[in-house]
């Protein structure tokens, strides 16, 4: 493996044990670990953050360790924010995982050769390892082109980074246009993803990923999705801090990415992949009309949906 990976970590060293046997299977070169730091309310988190801390020490390969650690509780928005700045920082390129998105070996190769492919191609904001569509869409070609960008495991550049902002100032300049609509094509997905946006801006909802498919959105980027489902995320439960709720997503088998890679004939978004994967995540609003307030609690349930 040539990419430096990411790892970001809390208070769970069952799942960080898990997550870490993966990365050291491909011995990246360089392995930049992100922790946040225990809730002052919570008996025993210094203990378990201490423990998940420890996995990353059994490094046994050649690889260069660098960590940045919180001491105190920046809370899922701001550390994970923080953090991913600090690896774009660091690294022109990097894969990233969470301390409850489990892997297939064949995701770091896949990841390895698309960061090289599409390097230079700012149309490209990320390469996905996620595919939710449980086998509903087959394909020939070993990906397609999306604008969601689903983060249970991705990877991106710089350079595209540095696109992000976590508080999304430009959504109040087009918050009153069409913009959204042109985005998505549909009505009932531009009314949800305008209440989320509303939300982030007012800080109801305490997450970092809605922010970057905003950048992506803005910015006319696509994202990488593999035609198989290479990630699993088995951190759904009571010690999720979004994943509380069981879904149709939750603990996906992974499968084996095929190579060489079959790559699509046209850069070109796939619509109905995109359509049929916002009915998967959000199916109270694609199937019918929601109220405000009602979308509004969707967005908070689901935002675990769009990352982990």
């Amino acid at each position: 493996m040539r990419t430096p990976v990411a790892l970001f970590i809390f208070n769970r060293p069952e799942a960080t044990v898990k997550v870490f046997a993966e990365v050291a299977r491909a011995k990246p070169p360089r392995l930049l670990v992100v922790a946040d730091g225990p809730r002052a309310d919570r008996p025993g988190e210094a203990d378990r953050c201490a423990a998940a801390r420890a996995v990353v020490e059994r490094v046994d390969w050649d690889c260069e360790l660098l960590t940045n650690y919180s001491e105190v509780n920046l809370g899922c928005m701001r550390r994970v924010a923080g953090g991913l700045d600090w690896v774009f920082a660091t690294v022109e390129e990097a894969v990233i995982l969470e301390d409850d998105c489990v892997p297939h070996p064949t995701f770091f190769r896949y990841c390895d050769e698309l960061l090289e492919k599409y390097r230079d191609d700012e149309r490209v904001m990320l390469v996905s390892g996620d595919n939710f569509l449980l086998g509903a869409k087959q394909s020939r070609d070993s990906y397609y082109f999306s604008r969601y960008g689903l983060v249970w495991g991705w990877a991106s550049w710089r350079r595209a980074w540095r696109h992000y902002d976590v508080d999304i100032s430009l959504w109040p300049e087009l918050r009153g246009t069409n913009w959204l609509l042109d985005v998505h094509g549909d009505k009932k997905a531009a009314r949800y993803w305008a209440q989320v946006l509303d939300d982030v801006r007012a800080g109801r909802i305490d997450t970092w990923d809605y922010q970057w498919l905003f950048a992506c959105w803005a910015s006319g980027g696509l994202c990488v999705t593999p035609s198989v489902n290479l990630v699993s995320n088995v951190g759904f439960g009571a010690g999720a801090t979004h994943t509380l709720n069981i879904s149709p997503v939750a603990d996906l088998p992974v499968v084996a990415m095929q190579f060489p890679l079959r790559h699509p004939p046209h850069l070109v978004r796939d619509w109905e992949a995109d359509r049929m994967t916002f009915k998967q995540m959000c199916p109270w609003v694609a199937n019918a009309g929601l109220y405000p307030r009602l979308r509004r609690k969707v967005a908070a349930l689901t935002s675990g949906l769009w990352r982990q």
